[in-house]
């Protein structure tokens, strides 16, 4: 059978809900002729949202990248300021350091969590001691370890960031990631846990900073008759549309998380057995989204050739995310730790997550990449 036949089988796509909770605020959005930037939407997004995580204040962004760079514009991150960032990640984290013109130092993961090393950041802390902020990322949904790193961050009295784009709806010790910084952010991007087609989130308990971000957000414009302005502006902010979306979406948030979770355990349980594969850690602190459902395989197979054996059978999966050190636009910036992140890298294969995803497609992925042990 050719493999065009065969319907595709996607690593994550949007997942609007059965029940059309999306269309409703949507229509609304319509009916009230709110198809303007912003509108009723936009504001009880931010409120659900930020309700929704057990955070203070949030603000309904264009992106999650923006939301990254307002958090590192209100955390006081400026020309040449150094900010630590985890090197295991999609470029969309370290790129607003550049927007500030302030300066990355990469981060190395830890195999406990995949996530930034306390160890690495603590040697990071003693290097560059004048460090101004910290951007952790919570990779696929799993939490980064938050004690540790939140107690280096007080111990050096310095602004953590966390990048919570793919881990909306995780828990570390029963509360939310993206609410133990001074910010959070989130992404409703198309291939995250809930989408909007686009969008962000930046949370915080500091109210004050959050209508400060949403000032900035809207052109930095002054409160006067005329358009007038005393501070840099951006074209930040959400629109009513798609915070309608996004408002349908959190409706859905729990079942979906329920889903990846599923998708996770039926993988774990069906290949862990396999030579040479490990899956993504869970730790008994953590509950994560299991965004993605990712392993590594460090014996005679290779993730190569499981990407191929499905890509053949028109399935998609992807490599880990390839470490920011070892990219061409950040590799002059210096990096702290062993190589961790570097192997995660090397050896780790993102598995088809997407919550529409049926028994039978589980069965078909899990059959084709068993075959390859033989």
């Amino acid at each position: 059978m050719h493999h065009s036949m065969k319907e595709r089988i996607f690593l994550s796509s949007p997942h609007m809900s059965d029940e059309g909770y999306e269309q409703h605020y949507v229509k609304e959005a319509f009916d009230t002729n709110w198809i303007a930037p912003l509108g009723t939407n936009v504001n009880e997004f931010e409120n659900e949202l930020a309700a929704k995580v057990g955070s203070k204040a949030a603000a309904a962004l264009s992106s999650g990248t923006a939301a990254i760079h307002l958090a590192l514009k209100a955390a006081g991150v400026e020309k040449d300021d150094i900010v630590f960032c985890s090197t295991l990640t999609f470029s969309a984290t370290a790129n607003p350091i550049i927007y500030q013109n302030a300066i990355p130092v990469f981060i190395d993961s830890d195999y406990e969590t995949w996530n930034m090393s306390p160890k690495a950041l603590e040697e990071a802390f003693e290097k560059y001691p004048q460090v101004k902020a910290v951007l952790l990322v919570h990779l696929y949904g799993l939490s980064a370890d938050m004690d540790q790193i939140t107690a280096l961050c007080k111990k050096h009295n310095v602004a953590l960031i966390e990048d919570a784009a793919e881990s909306l709806g995780t828990y570390y010790k029963g509360q939310h990631t993206g609410t133990f910084g001074d910010y959070g952010i989130f992404s409703f991007n198309g291939n995250k846990i809930i989408t909007t087609s686009g969008g962000g989130m930046l949370v915080s308990n500091d109210e004050e900073r959050i209508a400060k971000a949403r000032f900035w957000a809207t052109q930095s414009r002054d409160h006067a008759r005329h358009y007038q302005h005393s501070e840099l502006g951006f074209n930040y902010r959400m629109s009513n549309v798609v915070a309608g979306i996004g408002r349908g979406q959190l409706k859905v948030l729990d079942d979906r998380v329920a889903k990846k979770n599923y998708i996770y355990d039926f993988y774990k349980r069906e290949l862990d057995d396999l030579e040479g594969v490990e899956f993504m850690p869970s730790n008994e602190w953590d509950q994560p989204n299991y965004w993605l459902s990712a392993m590594t395989l460090t014996g005679k197979v290779r993730p190569i050739d499981v990407m191929e054996a499905l890509e053949k059978e028109n399935i998609e999966s992807r490599p880990v995310w390839k470490p920011m050190h070892m990219q061409p636009f950040f590799e002059k910036y210096d990096f702290v730790g062993t190589d961790v992140s570097e192997r995660l890298f090397e050896t780790g294969v993102c598995l088809p997550s997407d919550t529409k995803i049926t028994d039978e497609q589980l069965d078909r992925v899990v059959e084709i990449i068993r075959g390859l042990w033989g």
